[in-house]
């Protein structure tokens, strides 16, 4: 199996935790949120939490220098070994650029980045259902699920065109069944 250390990307309501779920399955890596991480703060009233909540709950991304260190630290732990997979950060070319520098720093090389491919009325009915089944206001506000997409296209979707120069970039059309979605994920790493 090629490559086991995964950035995955898409933006909100792409399905990147569902398909995280399986694809850490797969390549036998632990699967990193950062959302998943923002919200176990959050649950558990941290200060990391209140600022995250703060900033999550207008739309808005949490500070680089708070997502940086909490990531630096996951990544440095012995079952990172084996390989990664990153689920939401990076999510600006500084952060990218951050996770480069950590992953120098730890002599590792990042394989893929696996962009999941959605058009925007796509994301916005998705995050509508998923406010409606999981109760997430964070997708229930039209206007901050915008604010949102807006955030993604100006601040996340430039770390692709810092990617691609690397080879790195795997594009897969995040329309479909899950399984349809995972199936084209696979052949990233057959």
């Amino acid at each position: 199996m090629s490559g086991k250390n995964v950035v995955l990307f898409g933006p909100p309501g792409a399905g990147k935790g569902t398909q995280a779920a399986k694809l850490k399955d797969l390549l036998n890596v632990p699967h990193i949120s950062t959302g998943d991480m923002f919200r176990e703060n959050i649950k558990n009233n941290t200060e990391l939490g209140r600022t995250a909540k703060e900033y999550s709950n207008s739309g808005r991304l949490v500070p680089d220098e708070v997502t940086i260190a909490m990531v630096k630290d996951r990544l440095g732990r012995d079952d990172m070994k084996g390989g990664f997979l990153l689920d939401g950060f990076p999510r600006s070319v500084p952060q990218a650029e951050a996770l480069d520098r950590i992953l120098k720093e730890l002599g590792i090389k990042l394989d893929h980045v696996v962009n999941i491919a959605v058009a925007d009325q796509e994301v916005k009915d998705r995050l509508a259902k998923r406010a409606a089944i999981e109760g997430r206001a964070d997708d229930a506000d039209p206007k901050v699920i915008e604010n949102r997409l807006n955030t993604y296209k100006n601040q996340s979707e430039p770390c692709l065109s810092y990617y691609r120069p690397q080879n790195i970039v795997r594009d897969i059309d995040g329309i479909g069944t899950i399984d349809e979605i995972f199936g084209r994920i696979q052949k990233v790493f057959s």
